[in-house]
């Protein structure tokens, strides 16, 4: 940038001070780009693409209650509620369902803030059919995950609280039932249920129920910021995680007759290294075809549950190189996002972490362990946001996964410190430069990129059915937000509703390769992810200009192997287990459910 100084400050300032402000001018710009992550001096193309918030035109408008607006008193008020999307009525349509919270002065009986389940109409609007549904809910609503526990070819929905968290059969009608008792899942009304996932970890074609439990937590005993003992850069906070009882993941095994059963202890899941946990996501890490579970822990090492294929799981983390930030300290992990960025066939994660920290960028090598690449990848430059829902997301239709993250902060009381970025904080987005390294695109977005929120849990999936995949947005004291992406380039996709047979009836543990141009990428059908949030269990490449798609190979949960080929691009398909050429595994003479 040219700086003009007239002929008349040449005249009053000597030619020394002149360079120094220049110089200080200078950096100043250069160190707002480097908070912004935006390389100096690079000419960016066009990003191919476009976000809209459209959540009010589409009549997305619950608002979201959670703690208190200015201070809290307990870190209970901070965590804020995730969000579903989900295709509830099988008509083809994403719809939405939001988890709200309260405030511990409580409300009047018929006022409490209640859970909402949107359901799409096609159009572009949503209608709010939480009452027809069954699904009026109050209270410390935290995380939720979808799946069709009973193979009844309907999504079910649980619903985690601090509390009795609570499981939803979709009757098919459009209505829900609740059956946490009648399924056996009632239990400790203390604990603090978190993230969840629904996956067949012993392949037997029923899914299983996975939740992260934060704390321990019981309000009667609980400290509280007028103690002195928990501040945060000298401003009084809400005390934790460290020096309050860290909850136990629970593990429930599927019956088949509509229970589950406590499998935790005996499965090693309580075994973990670390506790406090958040966001989970579901994957296969080693690619032996049998279903691990990641959770991003607070204040604690993370913690990957290696799948013995015995019933059994070990925490594998440390050993693998997840569990610690590069410089091998425990992180405060918030949300998980799950997938194969640089295209070698094996899985990446993805965390987001507290202020003052970076997201973490584990890189799976196929060899057994992850290596850290926050800061060779480009992630390092952000330290001032505090990161929740995440996910990876192919936003050009490139094939080459890039990155969203919802921001905020955890305590209100930061807008008293000038040296934060705010409670309310900006999204970041990374644009995957198929190097390994990622660039930080948020600025060149704009708004609604750039619009301050405090945001928690957030989903990804087709909302509108056009080809490329939108963003829902749960925010603390706020409506939610819809990123309405649109496609500014002709990029080819492809999306694939997998359908269990012998399988569990979600396919949810499916690996599909996706070969078009003779190259290939691959993705997983998975439970849970981003903070607390379910994703669309639909799987979703960017083709680039490839106008066909050579080859689908699926792994399906129960190991077995199907291919389908020479499709056409630009569409949605349904695989159905067992339609395609078998491959491997089971016979074709094999029964189905």
């Amino acid at each position: 940038m040219h700086l003009d100084l007239t002929s008349k400050f040449r005249l009053k300032i000597p030619r020394i001070v002149q360079l120094s402000l220049l110089l200080l001018f200078m950096a100043a710009l250069w160190e707002a780009g480097r908070l912004t992550g935006v390389s100096q001096g690079t000419t960016h193309p066009s990003l191919g693409f476009s976000f809209t918030n459209v959540a009010a035109r589409a009549g997305l408008d619950a608002l979201n209650v959670f703690g208190g607006k200015e201070s809290n008193k307990y870190l209970l008020e901070t965590t804020g509620c995730g969000v579903a999307l989900f295709d509830y009525n099988n008509d083809g349509w994403l719809d939405v369902f939001l988890v709200n919270g309260s405030v511990l002065e409580g409300f009047p009986k018929g006022k409490e803030p209640i859970n909402h389940l949107y359901r799409n109409q096609g159009d572009g609007t949503f209608v709010d059919v939480t009452y027809q549904a069954g699904l009026v809910q109050s209270g410390w609503g935290q995380g939720v995950c979808v799946g069709d526990y009973d193979n009844d070819g309907n999504e079910d929905l649980f619903v985690s609280y601090w509390g009795q968290n609570q499981l939803y059969h979709n009757k098919g009608d459009g209505r829900f039932e609740n059956v946490t008792e009648k399924a056996r899942l009632s239990g400790n009304r203390t604990r603090w249920g978190t993230g969840c996932a629904f996956l067949d970890y012993d392949r037997d074609g029923y899914l299983d129920l996975f939740v992260a439990n934060y704390i321990d937590f019981d309000i009667e005993s609980a400290p509280v910021p007028e103690s002195g003992l928990c501040r945060y850069k000298g401003a009084k906070v809400a005390c934790g995680p460290p020096g309050l009882p860290g909850g136990k993941n629970v593990l429930y095994h599927n019956k088949g007759d509509g229970t589950f059963e406590d499998v935790s202890e005996k499965s090693g899941i309580t075994r973990a290294t670390g506790t406090y946990g958040l966001g989970v996501s579901t994957l296969d890490f080693d690619n032996d075809g049998w279903t691990d579970i990641y959770v991003a822990n607070d204040s604690n090492p993370s913690v990957l549950y290696r799948n013995n294929q015995d019933g059994t799981f070990t925490d594998v983390a440390v050993k693998t190189g997840c569990a610690y930030s590069q410089d091998g300290k425990p992180q405060a992990g918030m949300g998980v996002g799950i997938g194969d960025f640089d295209r070698n066939g094996w899985m990446d994660i993805f965390k987001t972490n507290f202020a003052g920290d970076t997201s973490t960028l584990y890189s799976n090598s196929g060899k057994g362990f992850f290596e850290d690449l926050t800061f060779s990848g480009g992630i390092g430059l952000n330290t001032r946001w505090l990161g929740w829902g995440c996910g990876f997301i192919d936003l050009d239709n490139d094939g080459w996964l890039d990155l969203f993250l919802a921001n905020g902060h955890v305590y209100p009381e930061v807008s008293q410190l000038k040296t934060e970025a705010g409670y309310q904080q900006r999204k970041i987005v990374y644009r995957n430069l198929r190097n390994g390294k990622f660039e930080d695109i948020t600025e060149l977005l704009g708004t609604p990129a750039t619009t301050l929120k405090a945001s928690r849990g957030c989903a990804f999936g087709d909302i509108d059915n056009d080809g490329d995949t939108d963003i829902v947005i749960n925010n603390v004291h706020d409506k939610p937000d819809l990123f309405r992406l649109d496609s500014l380039n002709k990029n080819h996709w492809i999306t694939l509703k997998l359908v269990g047979t012998k399988s569990n009836r979600s396919a949810i543990g499916s690996r599909i390769r996706c070969v078009a141009n003779g190259e290939s990428q691959f993705q997983e059908v998975r439970g849970g992810g981003s903070y607390i949030s379910q994703n669309d269990l639909r799987v979703h490449f960017g083709l680039a200009d490839a106008t066909r798609v050579e080859r689908l190979e699926v792994r399906w949960p129960n190991g077995s192997e199907e291919e389908w080929t020479n499709l056409g691009v630009d569409r949605f398909l349904r695989l159905r287990e067992r339609s395609g050429k078998l491959l491997s595994g089971e016979t074709e003479s094999s029964g189905s459910k």
